[in-house]
């Protein structure tokens, strides 16, 4: 029987009664994605949604990684919702020192209308599009488009961002090109992309992408021009590699 929790470093997020349970795509994009690096308007803090948080686990960890957010989670799954927000609560560190808050909302992308815009989205998003459906309920709802496509995502997000709002999302690798050319349709441009490997040997798994809502030159973003680079997960023997290791170095035990 799998353990029931995941422990970090700081806090600890049950899973047990979430369809997605805690693993390394939640922990990359959580540990690799960055907030603006603009000022808030009129001096607030910085407002973070995690689309389909499940566990919350990258809501958490954002809440550690920028004390002074505002970090909100929303998912579909009732059961993993109220994980989410006990975990938010839980033993041994309820909230990280500082200004900012979290909180976890049931409620569909489609619909959520919070009334004001994000600095930063995140989302780990379903992404089998054409596969054999799970005979969990939940399972199936996390993992397939059925529920969010990668359409409704980038329009939604596109719709909840500030003017230089920033989306960051992972996603098998082959979703890449697909994924770069609708976001182009919504004024979303690619800032920088992160190719996952498990090994060296082997074709990229993963990709981490970072889009800027807003095209500027006085930024020195351009749609053509982002940062890219790779990061291999495993070392010769089958550990994890430096770079794993000093990228989830605030969090892992």
């Amino acid at each position: 029987m799998s353990t029931p929790y995941f422990r970090f470093k700081q806090f600890t997020i049950f899973h047990d009664r979430c369809a997605m349970k805690v693993g390394t795509d939640g922990v990359l994009l959580g540990c690799w994605a960055i907030t603006p690096p603009y000022p808030s308007p009129q001096g607030r803090g910085i407002r973070i949604l995690d689309i389909g948080t499940g566990s919350g686990l990258i809501a958490r960890m954002l809440m550690q990684r920028f004390p002074e957010a505002e970090v909100e989670g929303i998912d579909i799954d009732e059961a993993a919702v109220e994980q989410a927000k006990e975990n938010m609560r839980a033993y041994p560190c309820p909230l990280p020192k500082g200004k900012g808050t979290g909180s976890i909302y049931l409620s569909r992308l489609q619909e959520w209308d919070p009334g004001y815009e994000y600095d930063l989205i995140v989302s780990n998003p379903p992404y089998f599009q054409n596969s054999l459906k799970n005979p969990d309920k939940g399972r199936e709802l996390a993992r397939h488009t059925d529920s969010l496509s990668y359409e409704e995502l980038l329009a939604h997000s596109e719709r909840l961002l500030t003017i230089y709002g920033q989306l960051a999302i992972i996603l098998p690798a082959d979703a890449e090109q697909e994924i770069c050319t609708l976001a182009a349709r919504h004024s979303l441009y690619l800032t920088h992309v992160t190719r996952v490997y498990s090994k060296e040997s082997k074709p990229p798994r993963r990709v981490l992408l970072q889009f800027e809502k807003s095209e500027s030159q006085d930024h020195g973003i351009t749609e053509s021009r982002p940062l890219e680079d790779t990061l291999v997960l495993e070392d010769d023997k089958g550990g994890r590699s430096a770079a794993y290791q000093e990228l989830a170095k605030d969090f892992y035990l």
